[in-house]
């Protein structure tokens, strides 16, 4: 018998969008779409002013791809879409709205390319988005490093105090950097702990792994959205109890877990696109609140579509 939850396409909502989230989690306001009185539609060159503002891409690290990718900077934004992923589905979705603006967390094309044919996947989404008449950006680690990003969007879902960067930024504010470390309101148990994170989280396959003592005491807890098995020396030098990221590999895991012993930190390893997820609402919120202040108004909205890519799960002593 299969285990899981099945992908959830455009025309559904995920467990944690925009509204539930609000409600949850009051991590921020949910952007509106009316039209303010007065105000003037943005172009996408005033929409990514308003990125650099809010995410400067002096905060990206070194190896990422970040910024405008299609579109022209003069042409309206009135309409905004954010979303983790540049998905077919994704671009399906901000086409049928008539977006003018796609913002993603996921770069389309890390690497250099040599053509856009729309014979594979990459060209074809450039394709469709000029075809459409919609700009794409990227917003990445920048996102992930600033204040409001990405980890300090999961540090404050978990209810963390005293928040700082796991590795501070080079070129940023004391607060800014990758990953973050605080500290519970209250001391809990590992399995307590990591059912919040599972209930916080939108609803995957994957679901969520543990490793640890079920019943050991936590309190100390450092975060990261997306990959962040590279960020293991850094947590031990935070002392954090237990340590919650995506995409932990076989041998960083077995790795740690033998230098610990059955000590700390202890691990909780989630979706890479529910680690990131949670960031879209507040993100999309903080543009449109940069926008307004420079006399702008757009509809923003937060994507629907599901982009993890695992569909099921097996496990062990089920039917």
């Amino acid at each position: 018998m299969t285990t899981g939850t099945p992908k959830i396409g455009p025309e559904q909502q995920l467990r944690g969008t925009t509204s539930a989230m609000e409600a949850d989690h009051q991590t921020a306001e949910q952007p509106s779409e009316q039209p303010t009185e007065g105000a003037t539609t943005p172009s996408v060159g005033d929409a990514l002013l308003a990125i650099e503002e809010l995410w400067p891409e002096a905060l990206a690290e070194s190896w990422d791809a970040v910024g405008l990718v299609v579109g022209r900077p003069e042409r309206s934004a009135a309409k905004i879409l954010f979303a983790v992923d540049p998905t077919h589905a994704v671009i399906s979705e901000a086409l049928d709205w008539g977006a003018d603006l796609v913002i993603v967390h996921h770069p389309l094309m890390m690497k250099p390319v040599n053509s856009v044919a729309a014979s594979h996947f990459k060209g074809d989404a450039v394709h469709r988005l000029i075809e459409g008449g919609c700009a794409l950006a990227t917003v990445h680690t920048n996102g992930d490093s600033a204040v409001g990003g990405v980890s300090d969007v999961l540090a404050d879902a978990f209810g963390l105090e005293d928040v700082e960067p796991l590795s501070k930024s080079a070129d940023g504010l004391p607060e800014e950097g990758i990953g973050r470390v605080g500290n519970l309101t209250e001391a809990t148990t590992l399995g307590d702990f990591a059912g919040v994170v599972f209930s916080i989280l939108p609803a995957v396959a994957g679901g969520v792994r543990v490793a640890g003592d079920r019943d050991a005491v936590v309190r100390r807890v450092a975060v990261c959205g997306g990959a962040g098995d590279s960020l293991f020396e850094k947590v031990r030098e935070s002392r954090a109890d237990v340590y919650v990221t995506a995409d932990l590999r076989h041998h960083p895991v077995s790795e740690a877990r033998e230098a610990a012993g059955d000590g700390r930190p202890y691990l909780i390893d989630v979706s890479h696109f529910g680690s990131e997820w949670l960031w879209l609402t507040p993100a999309a919120a903080a543009l449109e609140n940069v926008l307004a202040d420079q006399g702008f108004t757009a509809e923003i909205r937060v994507s629907t579509v599901n982009s993890d890519p695992w569909d099921f799960v097996l496990t062990p002593g089920t039917d």
